[in-house]
């Protein structure tokens, strides 16, 4: 099978899923564009977003879906319908969180000190201690007290995390259960090489 990753150049939503690939050594080209080429390139995406997963011609699209997908291949999913259904609900509670971030960075400014501030000191400590106390259950990941994907889908999306950071603070210092879930993705050898290889984007 031949696979195409369309997304723009930075890691973002696309990450989860380069993540997966990568563990399961499964090769793909990796597309890239800028931002100033997608007004092009929207109409000939299923959806017009991205990312979009091209696996033998055909175009699949939504980042939870396709890692879901993904993991399930590579051996990260449960073992039965119970499990996924874990996986799936903190999953789908991350990207609440997830959601929750993206309408504050694009709140308009007269609003956004206000809306940070929420961030912040509410909505972030909120989920962040929910899902913390998962990772203790779980013994350092997610769900199912193994390995599976919804600690990749966390752990290339990290970065949800750091921007509802408080100024100056370590984040991970106070949700340890959290950081030993991003800890133990990152210490897989796959994972390891891609972040030293990947290119250097901001976000």
């Amino acid at each position: 099978m031949t696979y195409k990753l369309y997304y723009f150049n930075f890691r973002g939503l696309a990450e989860p899923i380069r993540y997966l690939l990568k563990y399961g050594k499964i090769d793909f080209e990796d597309v890239r564009f800028e931002r100033e080429d997608w007004p092009k390139l929207k109409s000939t995406m299923p959806m017009g977003q991205v990312p979009v997963l091209e696996i033998d011609g055909k175009r699949v699209y939504q980042s939870v879906s396709i890692a879901r997908f993904l993991g399930k291949k590579v051996g990260l999913a449960g073992s039965n319908d119970l499990e996924n259904l874990e996986i799936d609900s903190v999953v789908d509670s991350f990207v609440d969180l997830r959601l929750k971030v993206t309408a504050v960075m694009t709140t308009p400014e007269d609003k956004k000190a206000e809306a940070m501030k929420i961030l912040k000191e509410e909505t972030v400590p909120f989920f962040l201690s929910k899902l913390n106390a998962l990772a203790e259950e779980n013994n350092g990941h997610l769900a199912c007290k193994k390995l599976t994907w919804a600690d990749f889908y966390f752990a290339a999306l990290k970065g949800v995390v750091e921007f509802g950071a408080i100024e100056g603070e370590d984040i991970w210092a106070k949700y340890p259960a959290l950081r030993k879930v991003v800890d133990n993705v990152e210490a897989i050898d796959a994972i390891k090489t891609w972040i030293n290889e990947r290119p250097v984007t901001q976000f």
